[in-house]
């Protein structure tokens, strides 16, 4: 884990010094795994939000949760009788850093460590893994800020591997050129690129700050939500396959507060999550809202992918 995290960090451009940073972190996380969290993933990707941009790291666990996280984050305590300087080392070598925890349901610790700062107004947190075996994925998700808000697409693209990649590719491009256009003509443009692939199921949510208000288009099993005040409410989709058989688009619009997150995932997480279950779960980094939520939700037999934005407009 160390060597993949450490080439993460190459590849998004780190000097030596930052990168043994992140190397540092991922050997504390998977420690923290096999001590006290009786195994679990590290999920390793890179983030570009309100927090700048860079390599986030996010360890994963099932086992009996921190009973007092303040207390665990103090260098010297530990239940595993070590030396107890795990998650304070984790947060101190970070640019960024969040933890959900609680008895019974498991861990989740988020380090991000910044290459360039930058400000969207928003916070984003994905996990996306391609099916087992494939080198490719054919879920994918993007995001812009413009002039009309914070726009976020969220794809699942027809079949596995290759082709489904293609779609998703595909969607990217129409998205770079139109992500300005309102949401119904946005999602035309996307049907029409995707028209010589396979397809996919498709989702547009933008947030208009004047308004108040989030803006969807939704076209095939990707599931969409809005997380508000530790309630859940979903958003409404359409059947269809985004580049061969789409009814008329039509435009749902639902109110926003501030503080409140935004979910979309593919059929690769199941449907059948309730925020309620995972206390204090709703107002944490979205990162860990996203991990969480891959965590115990993923279908092993597809795709997944899963992002959450945030914002306080």
């Amino acid at each position: 884990m160390r060597r993949f995290a450490g080439a993460a960090a190459r590849d998004a451009g780190f000097g030596e010094e930052d990168v043994g940073r992140v190397a540092i972190v991922a050997t504390e996380m998977a420690t923290n795994l096999l001590k006290h969290g009786g195994g679990g993933e590290i999920v390793i990707g890179r983030y570009a939000d309100r927090d700048g941009t860079g390599v986030e790291l996010i360890a994963l666990d099932k086992g009996r949760g921190i009973a007092d996280v303040a207390r665990a984050l103090e260098d010297g305590f530990s239940t595993a009788g070590s030396p107890g300087t795990g998650l304070g080392a984790i947060r101190r070598q970070a640019d960024g850093f969040a933890l959900w925890s609680r008895a019974g349901r498991g861990t989740a610790v988020m380090a991000r460590f910044r290459r360039t700062p930058a400000v969207d107004g928003v916070a984003l947190g994905a996990v996306v893994e391609p099916l087992p075996g494939e080198t490719r994925n054919g879920d994918g998700w993007f995001f812009r800020a413009g002039k009309s808000g914070a726009t976020l697409l969220a794809l699942d693209g027809s079949g596995h591997g290759a082709p489904a990649a293609a779609a998703v590719e595909a969607a990217r491009q129409a998205f770079e050129r139109h992500h300005e256009d309102e949401p119904v003509r946005l999602m035309e443009a996307i049907h029409r690129a995707l028209a010589p692939t396979r397809g996919a199921a498709a989702a547009i949510a933008r947030i208009d700050p004047r308004e108040r208000l989030v803006r969807f288009v939704g076209i095939g099993n990707i599931t969409a939500a809005i997380l508000h005040d530790g309630t859940v409410r979903r958003m409404v989709s359409n059947h269809g396959i985004v580049g061969h058989v789409m009814p008329r688009i039509r435009e749902f619009t639902y109110p926003w507060h501030s503080g409140d997150s935004l979910v979309l995932h593919s059929d690769g997480l199941s449907a059948k999550w309730d925020i309620a279950d995972y206390p204090g779960l709703a107002l944490s980094h979205p990162s860990l809202i996203a991990g969480i939520l891959f965590r115990d939700h993923r279908r092993p037999k597809d795709d997944a992918s899963v992002v959450v934005m945030t914002s306080t407009a």
